[in-house]
């Protein structure tokens, strides 16, 4: 395990899990560098044939640190952020992604499943992107993948409201190809990697490249990251990092006279 990314190799399949459930597996700047340097490796390991992403505990995961975020909006946060690298690979990928999703997906855990081929939801689990709370915005080409998805109206919903989706209607509309119980989830997925790892790779490969364009989502994710960027250091985000550090509502409304 490496910076609490489990990471196991069997049968054609490279298995990725968060393990940091005590804090509800919430990304670290390591934990999206030990991600990332996963998913660049398999793209040169013929033995990688799928990539099944998943998490430990009751939830899939709860996003990004919020702690880190805070210190990236103050400026206390150095050195290279991986969560780009991170999304760049998931952009990039040519293997099959397979997500294993129980619990609540939150931010990048949900944005996260929109690069993925094939998802499989347990019964309680719960979608949501939360970006706008924050002061922030969209991010892993989600601003584009999402209303392709699912259409402008959700989309905009679940990015301006931030509520969280439940696991049958994120099935009804297209976010993933399976719901099952939660007892069953590890054993779908894991079946359904499993059929996709035994399917010819060249074809497979090809196949994903021609429904999907990485050299269009990666204009969209620097589009996203500039403006995620610029709103880090806005009072808006100011005063959302400190309303949650003292577990009270945020008050945007008294920012409006000042500079968003």
């Amino acid at each position: 395990m490496t910076e609490h990314i489990k990471i196991e190799k069997s049968d054609g399949i490279l298995s990725l899990t968060m393990a940091r459930p005590d804090k509800k597996n919430a990304l670290t700047n390591a934990m999206y560098g030990a991600l990332a340097d996963a998913m660049e490796a398999a793209e040169t390991d013929p033995s990688v044939r799928v990539l099944l992403i998943r998490g430990e505990g009751d939830m899939f995961t709860a996003g990004n640190d919020v702690g880190e975020f805070a210190a990236m909006a103050t400026g206390a946060f150095q050195g290279e952020r991986h969560v780009s690298r991170f999304v760049q690979a998931l952009a990039k990928c040519s293997r099959p992604l397979v997500a294993a999703v129980q619990g609540r997906a939150v931010g990048i855990g949900t944005t996260m499943l929109l690069h993925c081929d094939l998802v499989v939801l347990a019964e309680n689990a719960l979608l949501s992107t939360p970006f706008v709370n924050l002061a922030l915005v969209p991010e892993a080409a989600s601003s584009l993948l999402m209303p392709l998805r699912i259409g402008y109206a959700r989309a905009y919903e679940m990015f301006a409201l931030g509520e969280a989706v439940d696991a049958r209607s994120a099935f009804a509309w297209g976010l993933a190809n399976r719901v099952v119980p939660l007892d069953q989830l590890d054993a779908e997925a894991r079946a359904l990697a499993s059929r996709l790892a035994k399917q010819p790779a060249g074809a497979v490969s090809t196949t994903k490249r021609l429904m999907r364009n990485p050299e269009l989502l990666m204009a969209q994710i620097k589009a996203e990251s500039e403006q995620f960027a610029a709103r880090l250091k806005t009072a808006e985000a100011r005063e959302a990092f400190v309303a949650f550090a003292e577990r009270r509502p945020p008050d945007f409304l008294k920012l409006a006279k000042q500079p968003a």
